[in-house]
């Protein structure tokens, strides 16, 4: 994959980077230095800071500088925008990396622990976009990136709250700046299995009842490696237009380089030639129920995750879409006049095409991957077939 990573792809930009020492941070870095930019690591551990820069500088020569920061500081972090728009000019881009992980109940890690996270994780990125924006928005280019994860988490709030608002402000930059060639979007980098995050997810774990390793067990299928996690972080850059407001992940980034192309021929029964409602009704019920029951079965983590990205892109819950499908399940058995509505559907249509945007960012398996995708995408053809009869 270094090869592939077009060693002149981002040849003279300035990309300001930080929390990027070690893990995923450094891996993004060393691909950033790959594609021919010049990095500069934002990091708050002056040995791993070093050290980060003169691995990088050692394998592509003069690509990385060094700053000492510590983002929870606000005149630091003034002071380093002022220091790079002195030597550097605008960076062509402001990738927020850096994070500070807060474990623990609600109710049990203090004020004082909530307002370092806030420090870090969203009051930091907010210091560097107001400095850096007036002059990306001048010169009509540049691009700020933030990285995201999966959301409100039990015994993680005092983290995910600001990851969350991470996106959101991302979301509006991007509607602000609508029709400029400045861009932002939130990226996560997946379940890695990164020192940091094996001390946060040892504290969840234990909380959940279960070994560090069990969770990670439990999650292998899913687990990606540092460095292509860092990859997918470099990758990304490169198709940040495309990006723009969204929230992607890294194996999406790196599947979307690689040019994967799905198709889609599967369905959920073996028999796709029959277009009466009846039968298209009875596929798609199947498809959701088994669907449902299946999230049911995941880890809290995973279950949470899914049931709020159901409810925000339905507008209704999982449990009230459910009842209404078993509504009308009983109306198909008892063979009364199945007058439909199409709103519903047309937001499950909605809802699959969305699920297999994520799925593309999700999985790493690429046999996997076009399975799944042609499996939901016959989901969505089934739909469209019967909203065709009942509009």
């Amino acid at each position: 994959m270094e090869k592939e990573l077009i060693t002149k792809a981002l040849k003279n930009k300035i990309i300001l980077l930080t929390g990027a020492g070690g893990g995923i941070g450094y891996e993004t870095a060393r691909s950033f230095a790959s594609m021919g930019a010049t990095v500069l690591i934002a990091e708050v551990d002056k040995d791993k800071g070093l050290k980060a820069v003169e691995s990088i500088n050692k394998e592509f020569k003069n690509s990385a500088v060094f700053f000492l920061i510590d983002l929870s500081n606000k005149e630091e972090v003034i002071e380093l925008g002022n220091r790079i728009l002195k030597d550097y000019g605008c960076p062509d881009c402001v990738f927020n990396n850096a994070a500070k992980v807060v474990t623990g109940s609600v109710g049990e890690f203090s004020v004082e622990e909530f307002d370092h996270s806030y420090f870090v994780n969203l009051r930091a990125p907010l210091i560097l976009t107001n400095m850096f924006l007036p002059l990306m928005k001048k010169r009509d280019s540049g691009c700020f990136v933030f990285v995201s994860s999966s959301g409100a988490a039990p015994y993680l709030g005092g983290y995910e709250t600001f990851k969350t608002a991470q996106v959101e402000l991302s979301n509006t930059l991007a509607m602000e700046l609508e029709g400029s060639h400045v861009y932002s979007y939130t990226i996560a980098p997946g379940l890695v299995r990164t020192k940091t995050a094996e001390r946060s997810i040892e504290v969840v774990a234990s909380k959940m009842g279960m070994s560090l390793e069990e969770f990670y067990k439990q999650n292998d299928s899913h687990i990606l490696s540092v460095k292509d996690a860092g990859r997918g972080f470099a990758l990304s850059l490169l198709k940040a237009k495309d990006y723009n407001g969204q929230e992607i992940s890294s194996i999406q980034a790196i599947n979307d380089f690689e040019g994967y192309k799905d198709t889609s021929s599967l369905s959920c029964q073996n028999d796709s030639s029959l277009e009466a409602k009846t039968i298209l009704l009875n596929r798609i019920l199947t498809c959701f129920f088994n669907q449902y029951e299946g999230w049911k079965s995941r880890n809290v983590f995973e279950r949470q995750w899914v049931y709020r990205d159901f409810k925000k892109s339905m507008s209704m819950s999982v449990e009230s879409v459910d009842l209404e499908f078993k509504a009308i399940k009983k109306r198909i058995e008892s063979h009364e006049d199945l007058k439909l509505s199409p709103d519903l559907f047309k937001r499950l249509l909605s809802y699959w095409e969305h699920q297999n945007k994520l799925l593309q960012g999700f999985e790493k398996d690429k046999e996997k991957l076009a399975s799944y995708s042609l499996t939901i995408k016959q989901w969505i053809k089934d739909i469209e077939s019967l909203l065709a009869l009942i509009k």
